[in-house]
């Protein structure tokens, strides 16, 4: 693949685990080896279970916190490696939305610091000229100047995660990290964000990385599809390809589980049994194997390597392995 904006190799986030009262370092593998990238101007759809690891692989990019291995190339820059005074200078190139739009604004700032703030600290703009910027970012999400000087308690919550996105446009940022950014609103809302998303995208050639749970949002909203379990990503995809075809047992399974609303559409039923592993412990060979119907011997000792298929597809799945 040519120059893609972000290049995701074999990234991992081991946290040290205190157990017993001898303390024993023991660690949770929240992610565990994970390949992909990103090109200019796509939307990469991240989903999984809760407590996959989607989260921390977007935490890990933006360098919130430190990954334990791997590489993470932005324009051919490796993050994972530079220090704080290092990355400071390539912070305004990639930025974040939240999922709890309340709680990820301050509630004793105004719209105009909490948008017009990062703008200072990164030299873009002068402090007589914030609002009038402020006023641009406002209008570009669908909010007005009188918002200006109001606080977050003030609006709805669509409102306030449209405050949350134009204070990730205030930097001009050219790769944007949404983590889960409409679980928290009503579903006619959702609809309006993912609409917003989607228009800033085409007029201001923004690059996304979405991270969600919801198989109809990130259906909505994604150029191509990557699917975690238990800290690793076991089917990369076109959209449409990996929905109309999906070929890992997890990602059948999970596609399975969306409700749909033709009456006549008759759906195949793939259960899943068991709970999912647990990260600190993860089975041997491929960690899906516990809860796989097509479970092959080998599936219990070799870990499947992710490998390209076909395509643009990628899967790490013993049944495709030549």
């Amino acid at each position: 693949m040519d120059n893609p904006l972000l290049n995701v190799k074999h990234l991992k986030k081991y946290f040290p685990v205190a157990r017993g009262w001898r303390k024993e370092k023991t660690f949770v593998r929240a992610v565990d080896g994970v390949d992909f990238v990103i090109r200019q101007g796509e939307t990469l759809g991240l989903v999984g279970e809760s407590g996959c690891g989607k989260t921390t692989v977007g935490r890990l990019i933006l360098k919130l916190i430190e990954p334990s291995d791997g590489k993470i190339l932005f324009e051919g820059k490796d993050l994972a490696h530079l220090d704080k005074k290092g990355i400071r200078p390539l912070r305004r190139a990639f930025q974040i939305i939240f999922q709890d739009p309340f709680a990820s604004l301050n509630p004793r700032m105004t719209v105009s610091e909490i948008v017009g703030r990062p703008m200072e600290i990164h030299g873009l703009v002068e402090r007589s000229q914030r609002d009038e910027k402020v006023c641009q970012l406002l209008q570009s999400v669908g909010l007005m100047k009188a918002h200006l000087s109001r606080y977050p308690h003030e609006f709805s919550g669509g409102q306030r995660q449209r405050i949350g996105i134009a204070r990730a446009l205030a930097t001009e940022p050219r790769l944007i990290v949404a983590d889960e950014p409409t679980s928290a609103l009503d579903v006619s809302v959702q609809a309006q964000i993912l609409n917003l998303m989607k228009q800033l995208q085409r007029e201001l050639g923004l690059t996304y990385l979405f991270i969600s749970h919801n198989i109809s949002v990130i259906r909505h909203i994604s150029d191509r599809v990557a699917v975690m379990y238990l800290g690793k990503v076991v089917e990369m995809a076109q959209k449409k390809a990996l929905f109309q075809s999906p070929v890992h047992p997890y990602t059948k399974a999970l596609l399975a589980a969306v409700p749909s609303l033709d009456p006549k559409r008759k759906r195949v039923e793939v259960i899943l049994e068991g709970d999912v592993p647990s990260p600190i412990n993860p089975p041997s060979g491929c960690r899906f194997h516990t809860r796989c119907r097509y479970v092959l011997p080998k599936c219990l000792e070799e870990d499947p390597f992710f490998h390209q298929v076909e395509g643009d597809r990628w899967v790490a799945c013993h049944l495709y392995s030549s």
